[in-house]
């Protein structure tokens, strides 16, 4: 059976619409997705590319999406350091390095199996949005001076949430540099009418706004997310 990403909860619709916009057209490119959940971007981009996906959840892997052809893996960290140097064109980390212990050494990994023209894509938490999310939307002040005074978040399915700043990636490995920063999830949040999440207008002029104010800076700021697109110095 074929799936769709309007298949998927409208946050993860959504989210997922507006990083696969911000990529752009990717096409006979080598892909690492690693951190690949149940394989709903690494099923995407395998339309048109050679996709390794990584997963240590056996359970994510059991429901992943197989529409299209890749290479799946089970495990982690330890399956980076069998690739060859410079082995991919592209890395996909989206929502991984908050929830893993050695992300300095997977980050040096990274640039390692990376082509010397090759980029890596990774989605983060941002701070700010998360402050602005507990007072704005949940009343929680406990939990928003708690992050303003720099500890840690809770996710309800992988546990403590280990913030970091956009700029420790290339205090992690300085070979690497971030050329552009994007925000993620600026508004729908906001909204907080949960049966128009579902509407399909709704949806499309959500993106459409969230992709205009993406590369802006004050809406960026305050973002949930931000979307880090990262090359080789």
């Amino acid at each position: 059976m074929s799936r769709k990403v309007t298949d998927l909860q409208p946050w993860e619709c959504l989210m997922k619409r507006i990083v696969w916009k911000q990529l752009g057209d990717i096409h006979d490119k080598k892909i690492l997705d690693f951190g690949s959940g149940i394989g709903v971007t690494a099923n995407y981009l395998a339309e048109h590319n050679a996709v390794t996906a990584i997963e240590p959840d056996e359970e994510s892997i059991k429901e992943r999406w197989t529409d299209n052809q890749y290479t799946q893996i089970t495990g982690s960290t330890d399956e980076l350091h069998k690739f060859a140097d410079e082995t991919f064109d592209m890395i996909i980390c989206h929502n991984v390095l908050e929830y893993v212990e050695d992300r300095a050494d997977i980050i040096n990994e990274f640039a390692r199996v990376l082509k010397p023209d090759g980029k890596i894509s990774i989605v983060k938490h941002n701070r700010a949005g998360r402050v602005m999310q507990m007072v704005v939307l949940l009343n929680n002040f406990e939990h928003a001076h708690s992050l303003l005074d720099g500890n840690d978040g809770m996710a309800s399915k992988y546990g403590a949430i280990r913030y970091y700043e956009d700029s420790d990636i290339e205090k992690w490995c300085p070979d690497l540099t971030i050329t552009k920063t994007l925000g993620m999830r600026t508004f729908w949040d906001m909204q907080q009418n949960q049966e128009i999440h579902k509407d399909a207008d709704w949806q499309d002029r959500m993106v459409e706004i969230e992709m205009r104010v993406s590369d802006m800076d004050g809406y960026k700021d305050i973002a949930f997310f931000h979307h880090l697109m990262i090359e080789k110095r």
